[in-house]
């Protein structure tokens, strides 16, 4: 395995995690899947991102909005067993050129200046739909991140409010994932030898994340969306070749 792709990898989308809310599993899924098959990529991403909501709630605490947290994760209940399902009897190559070209596409919407209004049975349905992608592919972000951009969220509520929402989503993600699909000591061994690179990226996310104003925040959105669309679609398209 190629431990230099996997320390950039680790580093980079922590980064990513602690200045956005939403980065990790975005960036890190993809790669990971390179390394490690896909039960461990995924356990793998679920452990980190979970370290790191824990490491930063008490700052971010403040940021959540809590109405919308609790709609998110009561969606999230419904979402959580149909994901599972997926991953452990559907075809995921066909799930993921799905949801690719979703993304892709809301994201090209939300380039042209396509809005959308929160509500709660929006919220409820985005939680749904976060919590199903967390436990198949190990990737709840796309959802959220859309939804915010949509709704032209302030970054602190995106940060605040996708990290609350991963503390919990992650955690329950990880216990049925152990719980049907398996583990395995690869996924232990490497999650730990990650922390060290995870508690560098904490503090440097921090930094990046106070200097960086609303524009460039929606541009590291779009940027995210189109590349996990775009990285979806294609691996999809190899996959059946």
């Amino acid at each position: 395995m190629d431990i230099f792709l996997f320390i950039v990898i680790i580093l980079a989308a922590s980064i990513l995690q602690t200045s956005t809310g939403f980065g990790f599993s975005i960036l890190a899924t993809p790669f990971l899947l390179l390394l490690f098959e896909p039960r461990a990529a995924i356990q793998i991403n679920l452990v980190l991102s979970l370290v790191i909501s824990i490491a930063l709630i008490r700052t971010i605490r403040k940021d959540i909005d809590y109405a919308v947290l609790k709609r998110f994760l009561l969606g999230s209940i419904a979402g959580l067993p149909i994901g599972i399902s997926i991953f452990l009897f559907i075809d995921l190559l066909k799930l993921k050129l799905a949801i690719s070209m979703i993304i892709i596409g809301l994201t090209i919407m939300l380039i042209l200046k396509f809005r959308i209004k929160q509500n709660k049975r929006r919220d409820f349905l985005i939680g749904g739909f976060s919590g199903s992608l967390t436990t198949s592919i190990g990737m709840p972000g796309p959802p959220l991140l859309l939804y915010f951009s949509g709704t032209d969220a302030q970054k602190e509520k995106v940060r605040g409010t996708t990290l609350g929402f991963y503390l919990v989503i992650y955690f329950i993600s990880l216990l049925i994932q152990v719980i049907f699909a398996g583990t395995s000591k690869t996924v232990w061994i490497f999650s730990g030898a990650a922390l060290p690179l995870v508690l560098i990226g904490l503090y440097l996310g921090q930094l990046l994340f106070k200097r960086m104003n609303h524009h460039v925040f929606r541009l590291f959105t779009y940027i995210l969306l189109l590349f996990t669309g775009i990285y979806l679609l294609i691996e999809s398209v190899r996959a059946w070749q």
